[in-house]
């Protein structure tokens, strides 16, 4: 229980609207005070080789069904040999209002972000993510020319389901609008014809202003943990000017990038002194498609991390939330908080 009869978001329960998605979450910040009789455990140091024999990502190595990889010395991108989506897929449709189908065709490629395996994006320099941020960039002006939707996707840590330690994503592309960008495509145009500009540049604008929930910024990028976020550490990385696609960004804005993620992702791991897992991916503005405009849309990251307590104690998604609506107990305020006040030298390089 609460002692005051006024109210105060940090104190007493509430909901807050997303407006990218249109979805509400509940926020109970009371919950936090809460004994902890759950998980928890010691985590292992997280000790690889430069290079793994054994890795099927590591240059030279050999992949499934006798591919090998070159000598690769910076990035290295190839097609996925276990896809999702295929470009052949042959066309069908059924509609069924019950038992709706439609066939759909893509394609996915893997993107090795170095040929260290010992690395993380965090644990490298930031010309060597500035590097990651231009195969993106690539990846997607590429891809974007025959697909509808182009991905770019990280999962990062085994307790997301990464399969394999080595630092690398994906980039997978379609001839559909996936559901969550259908969302944003929606809720982003409607602001505009409402507003007369982006909502997320509105909106970083305002964060930037405030201050509040920044976790990290630099002339060109604003790294917060949105007013609406759902997981308990979750950011957005949001350009200061409108910008649609990574494609777009300018030299400068590609160095300020990698210049802020790398601040992220190394308080993303001092926070428990852990290679911090979590899902990441970049929604920029789709194709382009029976003529209609884009200039609804802002590029923007998010990086999705489950952690919750410590470096092995995660949120999960309980009952409540499964059947009824998101929740969460740590307020975004707490937690741009937090994140902001941690030093931006990586807890392994010395004194976090």
């Amino acid at each position: 229980m609460t002692d005051t009869n006024e109210f105060s978001a940090a104190l007493h329960p509430h909901r807050r609207f997303n407006p990218l998605s249109g979805r509400w979450i509940l926020v109970s910040p009371q919950r936090t005070q809460r004994p902890w009789q759950g998980r928890t455990a010691e985590t292992a140091a997280d000790l690889r080789p430069r290079h793994d024999p054994d890795c099927y990502l590591c240059p030279g190595n050999e992949r499934a069904g006798g591919v090998r990889n070159p000598e690769y010395t910076g990035t290295f991108v190839f097609r996925n040999d276990f896809p999702a989506l295929l470009d052949d897929t042959p066309p069908f449709e059924a509609t069924d209002d019950l038992y709706r189908l439609e066939a759909v065709r893509g394609e996915c490629r893997v993107t090795c972000f170095s040929p260290r395996h010992d690395l993380t994006l965090a644990r490298m320099d930031v010309p060597g993510i500035r590097r990651v941020v231009g195969l993106w960039a690539a990846e997607q002006s590429e891809l974007e020319q025959r697909w509808r939707w182009v991905q770019v996707i990280e999962n990062h840590g085994a307790m997301v389901g990464t399969s394999n330690p080595h630092p690398h994503g994906q980039v997978w592309a379609s001839d559909f609008l996936p559901v969550e960008v259908e969302r944003e495509d929606e809720n982003q145009r409607r602001y505009l014809d409402t507003h007369g500009s982006p909502l997320l540049l509105d909106y970083a604008r305002s964060e930037a202003a405030s201050g509040e929930r920044v976790v990290v910024e630099n002339e060109h990028w604003l790294v917060v943990v949105p007013f609406w976020a759902y997981w308990p550490f979750e950011t957005l990385v949001l350009p200061k000017r409108a910008v649609q696609r990574l494609s777009d960004l300018s030299e400068e804005e590609r160095d300020a990038l990698a210049s802020v993620l790398k601040g992220m992702l190394v308080r993303f791991d001092n926070l428990f002194q852990t290679a911090f897992p979590y899902c990441s991916g970049w929604h920029g503005a789709p194709a382009a498609a029976a003529g209609k405009a884009t200039d609804h849309w802002q590029l923007h990251g998010h990086y999705l991390p489950p952690l919750l307590r410590s470096a092995t104690v995660q949120k999960f998604v309980a009952s409540y939330e499964w059947l009824a609506e998101q929740q969460r107990d740590l307020t975004p305020e707490e937690a741009a908080a937090r994140l902001r006040a941690l030093s931006e030298r990586h807890y392994l390089e010395g004194a976090a």
